[in-house]
């Protein structure tokens, strides 16, 4: 004589097969994430140890400009956060004013993960971002602009990077990818210009 199972029994078999396949899923992610992090971390360290990426690339020096849209321009000290940050920068990283914009030029020597988008930045500061857009300004050149606010104070930021070709970027990802492919070659210059409202 044929048995057959009941439907409630294939059911709670069915059921608990799924149960039982998710559990063993979740499981298999929570063993592969943390190694995942351990990779990425130990990936960053063998990057950023004393004379990595300083060795492979040499470094070049970068006269900085006296003027900036015709106004002469002064240094400013970077502050305790940028000096940590420019210690292991694989290029410079200079602050200038011309006593109402502030220009932030960063030389870069290699394709890096370093050069963060302006936005990025200020956001981490606790700024909110709005008003983004592309544009080109007065000297035709293609800049991403943004207003970060923060409080009572405003300040509207431009930025772009430029190759030694002259070849301008204003998105931080693609001029990554042109670099690391060789179709862009450097030293890069990337500037910031940050000017309150």
């Amino acid at each position: 004589m044929k048995t057959t199972a009941s439907p409630r029994t294939t059911a709670q078999g069915f059921f608990s097969n799924r149960f039982v396949n998710r559990v063993l899923h979740k499981t298999l992610w929570a063993a592969v994430l943390p190694l995942c992090a351990v990779w990425s971390i130990a990936t960053a360290v063998a990057d950023h140890r004393p004379g990595a990426e300083t060795s492979a690339t040499p470094q070049v020096t970068v006269e900085l400009p006296s003027h900036w849209q015709g106004a002469p321009l002064r240094p400013l000290a970077l502050s305790d956060v940028e000096l940590r940050f420019a210690k292991h920068f694989p290029g410079t990283v200079a602050r200038m004013t011309d006593g109402t914009q502030v220009l932030v030029l960063r030389t870069v020597n290699q394709p890096t993960r370093m050069l963060h988008p302006a936005a990025d930045c200020y956001r981490g500061l606790g700024y909110r971002i709005h008003s983004e857009q592309l544009e080109v300004q007065a000297d035709q050149q293609r800049w991403r602009c943004f207003v970060a606010q923060r409080g009572g104070k405003a300040v509207r930021v431009c930025e772009r990077i430029a190759d030694a070709q002259g070849q301008g970027y204003t998105d931080t990802s693609a001029w990554y990818w042109a670099s690391v492919s060789g179709q862009s070659h450097g030293p890069w210059q990337a500037m910031t210009v940050a000017t309150p409202l």
